[in-house]
């Protein structure tokens, strides 16, 4: 059986562009690429992502374990790579995936269901005038300053 080697080395170009936190991370935003759901969020270090590219599975650093971890080899709940984006600033990913089975560790489809945080709605766009649209949100940004 022929083994596929695992690309460790990320394009030194591409690394040039990344904004790594202290621990040599960038976030990964994980989205179901049909849908746009929100799937999770991880991190990568450079090896993480060249794998990530190289491979068509998705893979991330561990950050409790310190070690490299690829989404689905024990769960079997796998990533299959659609696309991989960075951010204009270079300090975040968008991982685009065919997500197979649950991404949360907990079972669920999303590590974000059911974790609404209450926050304000902010107005609807479409029955707000372009030039109002500002105006109505610096309204609401000023009345909920002034909230106890």
């Amino acid at each position: 059986m022929t083994t596929v080697p695992q690309p460790t080395a990320l394009d030194p170009a591409l690394a040039a562009r990344l904004k790594r936190d202290d621990a040599g991370l960038v976030c990964a935003v994980v989205q179901q690429h049909d849908t746009g759901e929100v799937l999770m969020v991880g991190w990568m270090d450079d090896e993480a992502l060249a794998r990530t590219l190289g491979t068509g599975r998705v893979t991330f650093w561990s950050r409790s374990r310190q070690e490299l971890w690829r989404k689905g080899d024990t769960s079997g709940h796998v990533q299959l790579v659609r696309s991989v984006a960075l951010d204009c600033d270079g300090d975040a990913l968008l991982v685009r995936v065919d997500q197979v089975g649950p991404a949360c560790h907990t079972g669920s489809r999303t590590c974000f269901d059911g974790r609404d945080l209450g926050a304000v709605v902010g107005p609807d766009l479409a029955s707000v005038d372009a030039v109002d649209a500002v105006d109505a949100v610096d309204t609401l940004e000023t009345m909920v300053g002034e909230r106890p």
